[in-house]
């Protein structure tokens, strides 16, 4: 029975040292990337653009059916180097009020969102990923943040406009790069 008791001793330990001996270890190979893209009409150079703080001009919105709103008031937009995206609006009470009417939630006057964009250079497209909001479904409002913004530069004039699912614009914003 000693003998039986011996060998299966002797036959634990030897498949523990075994097991112990084929431990995972860490990938050595390195991973092959193909260089960033960089200069005229790359991504890198539309996120250069963008970065820095930008003052409102002008804020229309187009709530279809309706008139017109255009936006009292001031603003600012703020792009990082690494794609994040504040923006906050302020607005007056008359206009805070034709905004609800429109679909346009505003919070004492505030329109603000922050998160991150994700920008489409063919189609000249921003598409904002707010945290704790949902990217896909069914868009409310003209302003909603699963709608995309096509974006137009012209010197250092940003346009945004909101677009339904037909092409209509929805609202157009007007930024200036601030210096």
């Amino acid at each position: 029975m000693t003998t039986l008791r011996s060998v299966c001793a002797v036959a634990t330990a030897v498949t523990l040292v075994g097991a112990a001996g084929c431990a995972s270890a860490p990938r050595e190979r390195p991973i092959r990337t193909t260089p960033v893209a960089q200069g005229p009409g790359t991504l890198q150079e539309a996120r250069k653009f963008l970065e820095g703080r930008w003052s409102l001009l002008s804020f229309e919105v187009f709530p279809p059916g309706k008139q017109p709103v255009a936006l009292k008031g001031s603003g600012v937009l703020t792009y990082d180097d690494f794609g994040n995206l504040r923006i906050e609006i302020r607005v007056d009470e008359e206009t805070a009020k034709a905004l609800d009417k429109a679909g346009v939630v505003t919070e004492r006057g505030v329109i603000s969102s922050e998160g991150r964009t994700v920008i489409d250079l063919q189609n000249r497209r921003l598409t904002y990923v707010i945290e704790g909001q949902p990217s896909a479904g069914a868009a409310s409002g003209p302003l909603a943040v699963n709608r995309p913004r096509y974006w137009e530069v012209n010197g250092d004039l940003l346009t945004l406009t909101t677009k339904d699912d037909n092409g209509t614009p929805l609202s157009v914003a007007k930024w200036q790069r601030e210096r």
